[in-house]
């Protein structure tokens, strides 16, 4: 048997780099490189090895660890899960800046490979500068905090285990089921350490992601659930698009005709101005999707996870004889809310389905005029909201509504935390797909700014805006000078409402004055944040980075603004300062929080007893 003796480190380097993967006969470079902060945990082993490299793959030096894990992230996403980047770490607080982020992939459903450094195997030296000393457990380090965030994890005490555990991070890397965040822990020892590989682990592998059909008797039970049922819905998630089944929803739902609503992964599916796109569903949805979904007698939820904000917490169905049919690859998320269960590829299950129900000669009840009523209604409302005007200042609403105006529709908007997710869902307006980049599953915050390197990395052609609010920035900016250093422009929209003003909104929605979430002068009179506001200069902020900054405080600002924005050859901020509580909200829906039983406010009083109330009308599977 041929053998290459190699490190470890070079090992995995070179396996990654021959890895491929297939879809629809169309093959591609599964791993284009990896992302990284060497420390003592890994500069000697995988830096080196990346240094010797003669590969293809390409290194990127984060800033944070955190940071660069959510480019790694969003560059996946904005793949569609079908090219991945890396991300290595020292040991200790480096490794563990990475474990939100693959908290934030594997809820998101979207594959990274994780390769943070790890103590001693040999244990020789220990314990080792950053060690986590369990004096329970010494197995135990840092790494075992990436386990519950992870859909695979493996430690790799010696250099021969990397052959097991690097087919098992393949396998899971591109399972559309099983995909996530990937862990595996390498010591510093093992990965200098060297060991003669079988040569075939490094020959070209393709794994291929084959479309799961839908079996007769699922298509039988689909076909017959839909003829029973005449005022049926589609909710479309992020499974439409990493099927690649837009056309096929959008035939769909035409031949049927019926109505789609867009989860946040989801939306973009359909262009938003086609007649049977009601908007955004749930907590952050439209009236028209909300209205239709209390009506709907069968919610067909495609690719969608149906976690609480596209359910409104469980209540926005409320049809005596509302049922659910869950077309999703993964029988995990099929199951929800008791529904009949499609295990298959959304592509494969909408066309198949859309034939049966052809020759059964199928259609909805709805009415024409109806849809275009409940369309025309909420199109009215959220030009009515772009132009909303404030005499104190700039809206939240009318600034979003120039943006949309101001942009290429080809042009791709990330976001992720705050009150800017709300409006974005409800009222930004997509023309083309995989043009709305929203993570929502874990709604972190900080992945903007990173989140917008990742897709300009995946997509380079494109301008790509992130959305973020002052508090997000603050969080976690740390990309935007590796964008400057790589030369991959993106462009910052940052709204300055003076803090976490989407939590503000939420406290005072449920009976509290408002508590601890504006960037407020701590008062004398008070001893609490109750002052002035924090002024804060974030185009200065960005400017020592490199970063071509504008602030602006009106609507011609903000205007000239974007247009010498994308004239630019190097990342842009823009500073918008606007006015707290001039986002969206309502709309008919309802999203359950705790609240207090016991309080010495009449207010949250009222709210405990609103929420005791919706609780008598939702749905409990």
């Amino acid at each position: 048997m041929k053998t290459i003796r190699l490190t470890m480190a070079q090992a995995l380097l070179k396996f990654l780099d021959n890895q491929y993967i297939q879809i629809d006969g169309k093959e591609r470079k599964f791993v284009k490189g990896v992302m990284g902060i060497f420390g003592h945990g890994n500069v000697t082993g995988l830096g080196e090895a990346l240094e010797q490299d003669k590969g293809a793959l390409q290194f990127i030096q984060g800033k944070n660890e955190q940071g660069m894990a959510h480019a790694a992230m969003a560059y996946a996403k904005q793949k569609n899960r079908l090219e991945i980047f890396a991300c290595t770490s020292s040991i200790g607080p480096g490794a563990l800046n990475m474990v939100t982020a693959a908290g934030t992939a594997t809820v998101n459903r979207i594959p990274v490979l994780f390769l943070p450094g790890d103590i001693f195997a040999c244990r020789q030296p220990d314990p080792v500068l950053q060690q986590i000393e369990d004096p329970t457990d010494y197995t135990i380090s840092a790494n075992d905090a990436f386990k519950p965030v992870s859909k695979y994890w493996d430690r790799i005490s010696r250099p021969e285990q990397l052959i097991t555990a690097a087919l098992n991070a393949m396998r899971v890397l591109t399972d559309p089921v099983d995909t996530g965040a990937v862990t595996l822990s390498l010591p510093q020892d093992v990965q200098c350490e060297a060991y003669d590989y079988p040569a075939e682990f490094f020959a070209k592998r393709v794994h291929y992601i084959e479309r799961r059909p839908l079996s007769p008797g699922a298509l039988d039970r689909a076909v017959q659930a839909i003829r029973g049922k005449k005022r049926p819905l589609i909710i479309a998630g992020g499974g439409v698009h990493y099927s690649l089944a837009v056309k096929e929803l959008i035939a769909f739902a035409e031949t049927f005709q019926i109505p789609v609503t867009e989860t946040q992964a989801g939306k973009s599916a359909m262009p938003w101005n086609h007649p049977l796109n009601m908007g955004a569903i749930g907590v952050t949805g439209s009236l028209a999707a909300n209205r239709l979904a209390k009506e709907a007698d069968l919610i067909i939820s495609v690719g969608t996870r149906l976690a609480d904000f596209p359910t409104a917490s469980k209540s926005a169905f409320q049809h005596p004889d509302v049922s659910f049919l869950n077309i999703n690859v993964s029988s995990f998320d099929a199951m929800k809310l008791n529904a009949l269960m499609v295990i298959a590829d959304a592509k494969e299950a909408l066309t198949a389905m859309q034939d049966a129900l052809g020759q059964a000669g199928y259609e909805s009840a709805y009415l024409a005029d109806e849809l275009k009523a409940e369309k025309q209604a909420w199109d009215q409302e959220v030009d009515r909201l772009y132009a909303m005007e404030h005499p104190d200042g700039l809206s939240q609403t009318r600034v979003i509504g120039e943006i949309n105006a101001s942009l290429d529709p080809s042009d791709v908007i990330v976001c992720a935390a705050g009150s800017l997710p709300g409006d974005l869902h409800r009222l930004w307006r997509c023309d083309h797909p995989n043009t709305y980049h929203m993570e929502y599953g874990f709604s972190c915050m900080g992945y903007e700014v990173s989140g917008a390197l990742g897709a300009k990395l995946a997509d380079p052609g494109r301008e790509v805006y992130a959305f973020v609010g002052d508090g997000s920035f603050l969080m976690l900016h740390s990309e935007l000078l590796t964008s400057i250093q790589e030369g991959r422009k993106i462009n910052v929209l940052l709204l300055d409402n003076h803090g976490y003003q989407c939590i503000h909104n939420l406290q005072r929605g449920h009976g509290s004055q408002g508590f601890g979430n504006e960037f407020r002068y701590r008062s004398a009179d008070t001893d609490r944040l109750t002052g002035d506001y924090v002024p804060v200069d974030f185009s200065l902020y960005a400017r020592a980075l490199g970063v071509k900054t504008y602030s602006v405080r009106t609507i011609d600002e903000l205007k000239e603004a974007l247009k010498s924005a994308k004239e630019q050859t190097v990342s842009t901020l823009i500073e918008i300062k606007v006015l707290p509580g001039t986002n969206t909200d309502g709309y008919e829906s309802w999203w359950r929080v705790g609240v207090a039983e016991v309080s010495e406010s009449g207010k949250v009083h009222q709210a405990y007893d609103t929420m005791r109330q919706k609780l008598e009308v939702v749905k409990e599977i």
